[in-house]
Formats: structure tokens, C-alpha cells, sequence
């Protein structure tokens, strides 16, 4: 397993199609994964800190994992068939760890919110992932724009959601 940081969620342009971008920790590959709206909101919101006027519903999972004394250990994007990514959430609880099957965008969104380290399948880095060209040392902006160029010219059904 390679321990990823989430970036960001971007928008592929022309579709509109949000994009959640991890980032290998201890390397450079970046791994795309398309998401829905609703979750790169929620996203979003947990990665800028601000709390919405209402609980959603990553919030409300969140907060029902913490009232039974349920910690998440960690998220694994484990992985791609057919187009499609897969991941499960490891939960710590009284009865000991559950792994939970779950959608990348839902984990990662859990995840953002409690602070749980997510990690993705060397296999599905090694088929899905981006190696920027190497420069350097970009400033962040200029990896940004980048990534955005290789998203440009990308189908979201290359990687599946």
C-alpha cells in the first residue's frame, strides 16, 4: 500500500466532471479518481475547514462513528476494474476492526473529516496513476496547471468513478 495525500478536488473541463487528486506521500505520482458532486463538495468543505449550517452526510457518519466509540483507522482505494475504483474503510470499534466496502469519494470524505490517513493499491497507482514531468521544483500553481492540462485531455471514463 502507498500512502497518498489528498490534494484537492478540481472540475475536468468541458464536462464539468469533479476529480478528487491524491498524491503519493513519500513520491510524485498523482492519482485521479472521478467523483459526483455531492462528494467533492463535501470534500471540499472538510478540506477547507469550514463547517456547513447543517450536518452533511459524511458529517452525520462521522458523528455517529465517534458517539459508539467507532474510530476510522484508515482508507484504502484497493482497486480498479472495469473503470471503476473500490475501497474499504477500516473501523475500530469495541468488537475489534471491520473493513467496510465503500466508494472512494465516500471514504476519502470520511476520511478528510476525521483525519485518517488513505492509502491506494501500488496496482491501482501503477495503472491509474500521473507522473508529472519531472522540472524543478514547481511551485504548487505550476503543478496545478499541469495536472489540469493532463486532465484536459482525458476522458472521465478512462478511470471510472
Amino acid at each position: 500500500m502507498i500512502e497518498m495525500e489528498v490534494v484537492g478536488v478540481q472540475e475536468v473541463l468541458p464536462s464539468n466532471v469533479p476529480v478528487v487528486l491524491l498524491r503519493e506521500s513519500e513520491g510524485e505520482r498523482l492519482l485521479p479518481i472521478f467523483i459526483g458532486m455531492p462528494e467533492a463538495t463535501a470534500i471540499v468543505l472538510a478540506l477547507a475547514g469550514q463547517d456547513p449550517p447543517r450536518p452533511m452526510t459524511h458529517d452525520l457518519l462521522a458523528a455517529v462513528l465517534a458517539t459508539f466509540s467507532v474510530t476510522l483507522e484508515q482508507v484504502v482505494v484497493t482497486e480498479l476494474r472495469d473503470r471503476t475504483f473500490f475501497a474499504e474503510v477500516y473501523l475500530r470499534g469495541p468488537a475489534g476492526v471491520e473493513v467496510v466496502s465503500a466508494r472512494p469519494s465516500d471514504a476519502i470524505a470520511l476520511a478528510v473529516r476525521t483525519g485518517c490517513p488513505v492509502f491506494a493499491a501500488e496496482e491501482v497507482v501503477d495503472e491509474a496513476g500521473y507522473l508529472a514531468p519531472p522540472t524543478e521544483e514547481p511551485a504548487a500553481e505550476e503543478q496545478v496547471e499541469e495536472f489540469r492540462v493532463f486532465l484536459d485531455s482525458v476522458d472521465p471514463e478512462d478511470f471510472g468513478g
